[in-house]
């Protein structure tokens, strides 16, 4: 099987030595094509391409963000090609998408699961989100949030270029001092997703599955029944006290996740689409990746929209 294996050199939580072992591996059992990115975007670029080049198999190396552009990329492929089926290979610091589809952690350990999963033919179809708006037409696999989060991820990305990295500290860290800053306290949102549309939101989210991120090795659930297999769930914070956050926020840590009605919140189950509008521009992120502000966002649920070996 020829096989495009695009490796994120920046990934966070690999070094030279584990890559060269997984290259080995794959190269074993697989005629691999290595190329690393060099800018933002190129995941992208390399795995719309890689039909054309003859790949039948993409596989990537890298975080949610190198996920997410692999499969825009993928998803962009000409209609008159086959698409290629797609294996994830964590290197982020949380890996959220790779985690929530069973497969290990562990680099080396995950190789070892994706060339297992391809001797035995097994792959899966998911579902994935897609947002339209005046200045975005792209999919996420597992989030897309308004507001805290994406103030976070923004703020992250911030401290990144001045040389730190993304651990699952700085993003509390971050978290935290955004919270108690008051930056939270904006309740400019409306989420619209049938029935009468809620407005007074202060941060929303739109989840394609469950967990929304985790705490280290612990993961948040403000939409536990989300599933791959389903259409898009979200979540409203509809209060900004210190103490109501609070316990919501740990409720979202408890093994069986937030319940789906309590006070200070609203969510939404199996969603086809929804929409979320702002009165004035708003942080905007999708799977971990700040995209800038924004004021209205569509968002539609894309059944079977992409063939994962795992």
């Amino acid at each position: 099987m020829r096989a495009l294996f695009i490796v994120n050199p920046q990934a966070t939580t690999t070094t030279t030595r584990t890559r060269e072992v997984i290259v080995g591996a794959l190269a074993a059992e697989l005629d691999v094509t290595v190329v690393e990115t060099a800018y933002r975007d190129h995941a992208s670029e390399l795995a719309r391409k890689a039909a054309a080049d003859g790949f039948e198999l993409v596989l990537s190396l890298g975080g949610d963000g190198t996920v997410n552009e692999v499969v825009n990329g993928l998803l962009a492929t000409p209609d008159d090609l086959p698409r290629p089926r797609y294996a994830v290979i964590p290197g982020g610091s949380a890996n959220v998408f790779i985690r929530s589809l069973g497969v290990p952690g562990d680099p080396v350990e995950a190789t070892g699961t994706v060339l297992e999963a391809i001797r035995a033919g097994r792959e899966r179809e998911i579902n994935l989100g897609r947002i339209s708006s005046d200045q975005d037409d792209r999919y996420f696999t597992f989030c897309a949030g308004f507001g805290w989060d994406a103030d976070v991820v923004q703020q992250v990305e911030h401290e990144r270029a001045q040389g730190r990295r993304a651990t699952p500290a700085l993003y509390a860290e971050v978290a935290v001092k955004l919270f108690f800053r008051g930056d939270i306290r904006d309740p400019s949102l409306r989420v619209s997703a049938g029935g009468p549309p809620r407005d007074g939101v202060y941060f929303a989210l739109v989840t394609n599955t469950t967990p929304w991120t985790y705490a280290g090795a612990l993961p948040l659930q403000p939409t536990p029944a989300s599933r791959f297999e389903l259409g898009l769930d979200a979540f409203a914070l509809t209060n900004s006290s210190h103490a109501l956050t609070g316990w919501v926020l740990s409720q979202m840590l408890f093994p069986k996740g937030l319940p789906a009605i309590g006070e200070g919140y609203l969510t939404w189950h199996d969603l086809d689409s929804l929409e979320i509008s702002s009165s004035h521009p708003r942080a905007f992120q999708i799977d971990g990746e700040y995209l800038g502000d924004r004021e209205q966002v569509n968002f539609h649920s894309i059944p079977k929209a992409l063939r994962i070996i795992c």
